[in-house]
C-alpha cells in the first residue's frame, strides 16, 4: 500500500470519543484523509480493501510525555527506535520530554528532533522545549524562538524547577505565547536520595523512601502559581493519592490544570520493587495499593485527563547494578495499551471510547494539536486492535533499543496490529494491508 492508495477498512467496530462512534462499519480512506464512515461502502475501483472483521479501529494514539534520549544517549534509544516502538504502539503523535543530552534549550536542538522523525517517517515528534537553560532552573528559555521552530510545550522533566519564583516567572511568560507548561513536580529536599516508595516496602528492603509528600507538596505549590497568574499547567506522571485530592480541588475552582499519569502507576505498586528489582525502578515511585485505586478513581472522575506513558529507556548499565545506583525509569509505548485493555477495560469496566478520550483526544486537545478524531475529511491517522490477540513481552519481541520493562515475560490479550500515519501504514505486525479483498 502507498501514501496515495485509496483503502477501505471493512468491517471494523469504530470507536471515537469526539464524535461518539461506537458501531460496525466500514472506514474509507483517500489521499490520506478519511473520506467516510457507514455501513457497506463500495470501495472505489483503485481501492485497497482491508478486512478488520472483529478489531476496533481507534483514532491514532497520541502520547504527550515520552523520552528519546537523542541527542546524547543513542544507545539508549533513538528518535528512529523510538518512533518504530510508538508506531508498534499504537501511537501516531508522540511528544519528546528535552532532558537529552545537551538539553532541548534551543532552536537548533529542537529542529533537529522534527527533522531527524521526518526523516524515519514512523510518527510525529513534537518536541517539548525546557523552560529553564541547561535544565538549571534558573533563567527561562527563549519561548519565542523555540515555539517558532517547532516546540509544543514547556517542561524541565526529569527535574523540577525547584525555584518558586522562577516557575511563576515560566506561567507568567507562557501567558504571551498561550502556551503550556508541564510540571514535573517533585521536591527535591523531600526526596532526598530516596530511591522507592517510603513504606512498609521500602523499611523491608532497608531502602531509603520517597515520601508521597514529595510529589503533593510540589504539585500543591505550581497549582497555586497557575492560580496566581492564570496560565495553563499539566501535571506530569501523577502517582498518589494526596495528588489527585489537590488536583481534583483545584479543578473544582476552575484552575486551569490537566493531569496525566502512566500505565504503571494504575497496574503496579511498591510490592513489583520485592527483591530489589531494579526494572520497577522509576520517579516518582510505585506507590501503594490504596494509590493505584485512587488512580483508577481518577481516570475514571476526569481528574487525570490523559495516559502518558513516561518512556524512558536506559540499557543494561544502568539497570544491573545495585538498586540505589540504577536508573529510574521503564520503557512504555509498546506495552501502554495491551495494559490499559487489561486493567481499564476488561478488569474496572472502563469502555473504549474511554480509552480514546484517555490516549488520543484529551492529548490533542492539551497540546493544542491535530489528532485524537475520526472526524471526516481529517488525517488518516489510525489505530487498527486486535482485542482479543494474546501475545508475550519479550525482549525479542520489542522495537524500543532498550528493554527495561518490569512487563517482560508478562502475556497480554490485546494489541495494535496496523497503525496508519496520514493513511500511510507505520506498523502492520500480521502484513494485513498485503491481503485483499474482492468487493
Amino acid at each position: 500500500m502507498n501514501e496515495n492508495k485509496s483503502f477501505l477498512l471493512k468491517n471494523g467496530r469504530i470507536i471515537d470519543y469526539e464524535t461518539k462512534l461506537d458501531l460496525d462499519a466500514d472506514l474509507l480512506v483517500q489521499d490520506g484523509l478519511i473520506k467516510e464512515i457507514a455501513a457497506g461502502i463500495t470501495p472505489p475501483e483503485d481501492a485497497e480493501v482491508v478486512d478488520v472483521s472483529g478489531k476496533w479501529i481507534f483514532p491514532g494514539l497520541v502520547d504527550m510525555h515520552v523520552h528519546l534520549r537523542e541527542p546524547g544517549e543513542e544507545y539508549k534509544e533513538t528518535i528512529g527506535t523510538g518512533s518504530m516502538a510508538a508506531a508498534a504502539g499504537g501511537f501516531t503523535t508522540i511528544a519528546c520530554m528535552p532532558n537529552t543530552r545537551p538539553p532541548n534549550d534551543n532552536s537548533g536542538i529542537t529542529k533537529f528532533i522534527i527533522e531527524q522523525a521526518a526523516a524515519f517517517g514512523k510518527c510525529r515528534v513534537l518536541p517539548v522545549a525546557a523552560v529553564t537553560k541547561g535544565q538549571r532552573g534558573e533563567d527561562l528559555t527563549e519561548f519565542a524562538d523555540l515555539l517558532s521552530a517547532g516546540a509544543v510545550a514547556f517542561s524541565d522533566d526529569g527535574l523540577p524547577v525547584k525555584n518558586p519564583a522562577v516557575m511563576r516567572l515560566a506561567l507568567e511568560y507562557s501567558l504571551n505565547f498561550k502556551t503550556l507548561i508541564i510540571s514535573h513536580a517533585e521536591d527535591l529536599e523531600l526526596s532526598g536520595e530516596g530511591c522507592m516508595n517510603e513504606g512498609a516496602m521500602s523499611t523491608k528492603l532497608g531502602l531509603k523512601g520517597i515520601p508521597a509528600a514529595a510529589e503533593e507538596i510540589a504539585i500543591f505549590r505550581d497549582i497555586r502559581l497557575a492560580e496566581l497568574t492564570g496560565a495553563r499547567l499539566h501535571i506530569a506522571h501523577v502517582s498518589t493519592k494526596g495528588s489527585l485530592e489537590i488536583i481534583r480541588a483545584a479543578k473544582e475552582r476552575g484552575v486551569k490544570v490537566t493531569a496525566e499519569t502512566a500505565p504503571h502507576y494504575f497496574s503496579l505498586t511498591e510490592e513489583a520493587v520485592d527483591g530489589y528489582n531494579t526494572l520497577a525502578k522509576m520517579n516518582p515511585p510505585l506507590r501503594t495499593e490504596e494509590d493505584r485505586r485512587a488512580v483508577i478513581h481518577g481516570l475514571r472522575d476526569g481528574t487525570l485527563d490523559v495516559i502518558a506513558t513516561d518512556h524512558a529507556p536506559h540499557s543494561s548499565l544502568e539497570k544491573e547494578c545495585e538498586f540505589q545506583l540504577a536508573a529510574n525509569g521503564i520503557i512504555g509505548l509498546e506495552t501502554a495499551l495491551p495494559l490499559a485493555l487489561e486493567i481499564l477495560v476488561r478488569q474496572e469496566g472502563f469502555s473504549p471510547l474511554e480509552i480514546v478520550r484517555l490516549m488520543s483526544r484529551n492529548p490533542s486537545r492539551i497540546l493544542e494539536i491535530k489528532g485524537g478524531s475520526l472526524k471526516t475529511g481529517s488525517s488518516a491517522d489510525i489505530t487498527v486492535i486486535d482485542p482479543e490477540d494474546e501475545f508475550c513481552v519479550t525482549e525479542d519481541s520489542l522495537h524500543s533499543k532498550s528493554s527495561n520493562s518490569p512487563f517482560l515475560g508478562r502475556t497480554f490479550c490485546g494489541r495494535t496490529i496496523l497503525t496508519l500515519l496520514a493513511g500511510r501504514p507505520v506498523f502492520d505486525l500480521y502484513g494485513i494491508c498485503r491481503k485483499t479483498l474482492s468487493s
